[in-house]
This record gives structure tokens, sequence and C-alpha cells, in this order.
């Protein structure tokens, strides 16, 4: 309707005809109509009528069983007909692009991954004396540059993978020491190094000396770190407080992370860097979100999850599946658990035996590599 008044368009007769407009107009029809609604253009109103009728109801009804000629009649006058309503064809069945996993037809047959060896025995072995032997603390740290940082009593050493290579990085006076954590930057060049007396040193270790000391972060050892990026670095204490430092101005100290009762010594970013995940000697785990650093909310933490035994250390973020994370119980526990950090699920847990120390996801393949302490769990 517009102006008060219909209008509407039809073809005179002596107007030409267009196939292709009238092809497509059908085609279009057959398109936008539906296999559950009639279509009228595929009905034969005489017929509908003639079999509505009561002469077309008397016929079928008086009609017994047919002979032969009269069905061949009825079919080559497609009169052998019981409905009266035509609806569009059924839609053709799917075509199955996967086929079954038991079809031993299957054209695309999946090949069978081979099996890796791995070794029994270690590559290589170094010595370590004068390791403190401290289940709680963070004395070993590989780093992207494929050297590998290790406290040993209150020196700290530098194994290059490479070549070999062996050398002294720092050497702490007895009042500060011993070493009691580190912990490889991203850019491979700088060293964090946690300490009994509560500092954190930072150093470079391309030109052996020491960039700066963080001072007044905890109260206790610093036997945790993590690096959530080249400038951000994440310490636990004994204390049970978790600070992040911006290792670039003065005042260092740029968040805090209130929950565990007793020292964290376990500390873990994930990869996009959004989540903190944090392991105590109070048994608990706790997956932190980077803006509820410093918050006057009396609950900081996304998630408390309870259900290891015993103090969780290693903890690791699945490289493949952002909202996996993995953490391993201590003596008294054993057990790997798998969290789902969105809800604060437990997925899966695994019991291994004994106190899990340490926890590494592959990059490669869809595996995840634990190391343990000789202590059987009985």
């Amino acid at each position: 309707m517009f102006g008060g008044s219909s209008i509407s368009y039809s073809r005179s007769k002596g107007q030409p005809r267009c196939p292709l407009r009238e092809k497509y107009l059908q085609k279009k029809n057959s398109e936008l109509s539906d296999r559950f609604i009639p279509m009228r253009s595929a009905m034969d109103f005489s017929y509908a009528h003639y079999m509505l009728t009561t002469e077309g109801n008397k016929i079928k009804e008086s009609e017994g069983e047919p002979s032969a000629y009269q069905k061949v009649l009825a079919e080559a006058l497609n009169m052998n007909r019981t409905r009266i309503l035509a609806f569009r064809k059924k839609p053709p069945k799917p075509v199955d692009f996967f086929p079954p996993e038991n079809s031993s037809t299957s054209v695309h047959s999946t090949k069978s991954k081979p099996q890796r060896h791995i070794p029994q025995k270690s590559e290589r072995t170094l010595d370590a004396p004068d390791i403190v032997d401290d289940f709680y603390l963070n004395g070993l740290d590989w780093g992207c540059n494929n050297v590998v940082s290790i406290a040993l009593g209150n020196r700290v050493y530098l194994w290059d993978a490479s070549d070999s290579s062996t050398s002294e990085l720092v050497t702490v006076d007895d009042e500060i020491g011993p070493v009691t954590s580190v912990s490889w930057a991203p850019d491979g060049q700088h060293l964090a190094i946690g300490l009994n007396n509560s500092e954190i040193q930072v150093w470079d270790s391309v030109s052996n000396r020491k960039v700066r000391t963080l001072i007044g972060c905890h109260s206790g050892r610093v036997g945790s770190l993590a690096w959530k990026n080249d400038h951000i670095l994440t310490t636990g204490g004994m204390d049970g407080q978790i600070v992040n430092n911006d290792v670039r101005i003065p005042s260092h100290v740029v968040g805090t992370y209130r929950g565990h009762r007793l020292e964290v010594c376990g500390l873990k970013w994930s990869t996009s860097g959004q989540h903190l995940a944090s392991g105590g000697n109070d048994n608990l785990v706790h997956i932190w979100d980077r803006s509820m650093a410093s918050s006057n909310s009396p609950r900081q933490w996304l998630h408390r999850l309870e259900d290891h035994n015993a103090a969780v250390k290693a903890m690791s973020w699945c490289p493949f599946q952002s909202n996996l994370l993995a953490t391993g119980g201590g003596e008294g526990d054993g057990t790997i658990k798998f969290w789902n950090s969105h809800t604060g699920a437990c997925l899966n847990s695994v019991v291994t035996g004994s106190q899990v120390s340490a926890l590494l996801w592959s990059k490669n393949d869809r595996e995840l590599l634990s190391s343990h302490d000789l202590l059987r769990i009985n």
C-alpha cells in the first residue's frame, strides 16, 4: 500500500517474453521454497479438485483390487497418485568428507606417527658441588640463549650448552647468601638472582656486571622468580608475598599479590602475560590476573586450587592450549594435576609415586616432561 492505493505490475499480452528472466525466477522460487510447505507450481489443481469431490471418492471406494491392465494404464496416465499436495524433494544426503575411523577402504588413510626413541641415560652430567639441598628453592634455569645458570652455595655458574664452556658469574658474601633462586629474562642476557637475605640482584651475563639490586620486596628469602617480560620481574618470598618489580625505575615495586600463608616456591606467567600461577608451601595453587595486583579487594586471585596435599613447586603453562596449567605436588602428594585456568576445574590427576620437582611442556609435541626426587612415596 502506498498513498492509500495499491500498485501492481503485470506483463501485458503484447509484451515480449524473456526466457532467461523466467528461468531465473523459477530457479529463485525453487530455492526459496521450503520442503514442508506445498508448492503451487508443482500441483495439479484439476486432479486435486477431482479427488476431493464426492465422485472421486466414490470411484476409489468402488474399485477393488486393480488388475494388471489397470495398473499399467494408471501408471501411463499418471493416475497412480495418492497425494494431493506436492512438496519439495528431500535434501540430498550429506557428503562424508572424513571417512569413519574404522573404515578399511579409506582413501586418505592416516599414517601412524613413528615412535620416537627416548634415551634412558643422560647425554651429559655436570658436577654440582655445594648445591643447596632444599626442595623449595629454584637454583637452576635454562635460558633462551642455550645457557644454563646454576646456584652453588654463594656462587652462580653459567654453562654454555653450545660449546660446553663453564664460567662463574658472581660470588655473593656470606651475609646475604646463599643464592636461593635464579631466572633468565626473555632477552637471554639478564639474569635475576634471589638471595637468602630477601634481596634480588639483576646481572648482565654479557658484560659480567650487576645492573641493580632490588631491596624492600620481602622480609625473608626469595625462593622463586618469574619474568613477565624484559622489564617486569615477579618475585615470591618466604613471607608468602608475591611482588611485581619494574627493573627500569627507582621505585621498582609496582604490584603485590596476597593469598599464600606460607612460602611461595613456584611462579609461572602464562604465555600471553595475562595470568600468573603461583604455588606455595601451604599446598595451595593460585591463578592471578595481572590487573588484580595491589587491588584492595580481600580476594585478589581468580582461582584458589586446594586439591594438592603437599607443597606445590612445579608448574607449567601449556604452549598449545593457553588455558591449560599443569602443577606437581611435593612429598606426601606426588601427583600431577591439570587445570582449566578459565573455570578452575581440575581436568585430570596423575599419580607419579614421588614428589614432583619440575614440569616442562614440549614445544614440538603434545608431551609433558616431569622431574622427581629420588624419594618414593608409599
